[in-house]
């Protein structure tokens, strides 16, 4: 029989010990910029599905979320056709909280990034590795900037992917597909969050 402490995907257990579910940007400034294909409520509430599961298992969680210092000092400021939509000065006060959808539990990893890629001058690759975690679940908003970003560097640092397609969104639907679509089966395997939460009961 198949071991109660794994998780899986489709009929392949992934090894719990070894498998961290990364949250990328899913707090209260980043999240109603989910809104298609699937609305920041649906993320919202696959992703704590997912968190829910890794918990219960005791597997490792990681919550990333993104933000900048007063007068944005820390942000990349390079010249774009679409510069990010921050407000002037100041990020607003409920920036950095987590949905309440999304509560987060004392033993998540926290980490703080300031441009798209959750691996570019964060501790995550060295937390990851010193915890033996070798397979990571991505789910988070915006699906093509910093979930894609951050599945970018970890497939080019050697970590086995699985993205959960309806725990991510973005503003529209096109920019989303195009990334499931063309790019993230190149990097790993896109499923849905009841595929990864499915347990198969077939001896092996």
């Amino acid at each position: 029989m198949l071991s109660v402490d794994a998780l899986f995907l489709d009929a392949e257990p992934l090894d719990a010990a070894r498998t961290a579910l990364v949250l990328i940007d899913l707090q209260q400034g980043i999240v109603g910029f989910g809104r298609a294909p699937h609305d920041g409520a649906t993320v919202l509430a696959n992703a704590a599905a997912l968190a829910d599961r890794f918990h219960a298992l005791n597997a490792l969680v990681v919550r990333v979320k993104v933000g900048w210092h007063a007068d944005f000092p820390d942000l990349l400021a390079q010249s774009t056709d679409q510069p990010a939509p921050l407000p002037p000065g100041a990020l607003p006060a409920h920036w950095w909280d987590d949905p309440e959808a999304l509560a987060g539990a004392s033993g998540d990893l926290q980490i703080v990034k300031r441009q798209w890629n959750a691996f570019h001058g964060t501790e995550l690759d060295l937390q990851l590795r010193r915890r033996g975690i070798e397979t990571l679940v991505l789910g988070g908003i915006v699906t093509h900037i910093g979930v894609e970003g951050t599945a970018r560097a970890a497939w080019e640092l050697g970590y086995q992917l699985v993205i959960a397609e309806d725990a991510c969104s973005a503003p529209l639907a096109e920019p989303h597909r195009a990334s499931m679509q063309y790019v993230m089966p190149r990097l790993g395997h896109v499923r849905s969050t009841a595929q990864i939460l499915k347990t198969p009961t077939d001896t092996v």
